[in-house]
């Protein structure tokens, strides 16, 4: 009996210190950022532009406020969503292989931003194409699968039913990644370059983070404490009755949630991959899978993998710069890979 309270501070104990952490490496991420680019800035100007000192002079209070802070604040939130979604889609489908963009909703995004894209509008319609497209893919997946969402047991269990959404999803995203295709194969020459550079991730135009921050403030409000009951339903759909959990609730949950952060961050940056697949796998590697240590620290290392991406993207052939999106598969194919060869192992 003694041992459990001990094991627990212990736990608590090692979580603290994981999320410390991470949150700590995003920080100095965050700092990098905003000192670091084609016009470099000491840490002391940097200070001077963030409180409004005259140290910086105006050029570097501009660059930071008005270029630097709110694309550094969005890659960072950005990247928190993607891979909290993805965190949560592994656990509402039972594969380890699932991740954000996996039941369509990026297509639908992409789709509805392209559409701005090829009729010249401006950029806030090209955010609200992205949004409406996100919600547009969500509703139609939660109408063709509502029942896998809603009573599983009736339909063959937790495993079956992960299967068959993840299954739905991917149908759907063909059917979005068909679309898209069509939009790039009619669309002007001298609209092409945008539409790759958003459908692999660019933060270059991000003005604003607001939206993004406050999902994420939201969806992890929403999740932990969801956690110990994804923890159960991990153990099967029985036993996670047995012991009082309404999966059926808890599934549409999760399904809504990991939802709308997919949408926020695909309208805020465009869409970007392998944050949401690999970020959950590293943190599982180093601390388990307790969802209630995975699931912030998945959102902390995800912010701070897509701030050190976005980074190098845009000083890595500076002035020139990369699609964020590049950076991290480059970055994710061979963590995975590596993943892969050490489980087998």
């Amino acid at each position: 009996m003694t041992g459990m309270p001990a094991q627990r501070t212990s736990g608590m104990r090692r979580a603290l210190g994981i999320w410390t952490l991470l949150a700590l490496a995003g920080l100095a991420a965050f700092v990098l950022s905003l000192a670091i680019g084609s016009a470099g800035l000491s840490l002391p100007q940097v200070w001077s532009a963030l409180t409004g000192g005259a140290d910086g002079g105006d050029t570097a209070a501009a660059i930071v406020r008005e270029l630097r802070l709110p694309r550094a604040a969005a890659a960072y939130c950005c990247g928190a969503l993607l891979a909290l979604s993805g965190a949560l889609m592994q656990v509402l489908v039972r594969n380890p292989l699932a991740e954000p963009y996996v039941l369509g909703v990026s297509g639908g995004a992409s789709t509805g931003a392209l559409l701005a894209m090829l009729a010249a509008w401006p950029l806030w319609t090209v955010q609200a194409g992205a949004a409406l497209g996100a919600l547009l893919s969500m509703a139609l997946l939660a109408m063709l699968a509502r029942r896998d969402l809603l009573h599983p047991h009736v339909q063959g269990g937790h495993h079956e039913t992960g299967s068959r959404l993840l299954l739905t999803g991917v149908i759907l995203a063909a059917g979005w990644g068909a679309i898209i295709t069509l939009i790039l194969s009619i669309a002007p020459e001298a609209r092409l370059r945008g539409m790759l550079f958003w459908l692999t991730g660019d933060l270059s135009g991000t003005s604003s983070y607001g939206m993004a921050l406050a999902a994420l403030v939201a969806a992890l409000g929403l999740a932990m404490p969801m956690a110990r009951s994804l923890n159960v339903m991990l153990l099967g759909e029985t036993v996670a009755r047995a012991l009082g959990v309404r999966a059926e609730r808890v599934r549409l949950s999760v399904f809504l949630l990991a939802s709308v952060a997919i949408g926020v961050s695909i309208t805020t940056a465009g869409s970007i991959g392998f944050v949401g697949l690999v970020v959950p796998h590293l943190v599982r590697l180093a601390c388990g899978n307790d969802q209630r240590l995975l699931l912030p620290a998945s959102a902390l290392l995800g912010g701070v993998l897509l701030t050190v991406a976005d980074l190098i993207a845009r000083t890595v052939i500076a002035p020139s710069q990369l699609p964020v999106g590049v950076i991290t598969a480059l970055l994710g194919v061979p963590t995975f890979l590596f993943l892969l060869l050490r489980r087998q192992r």
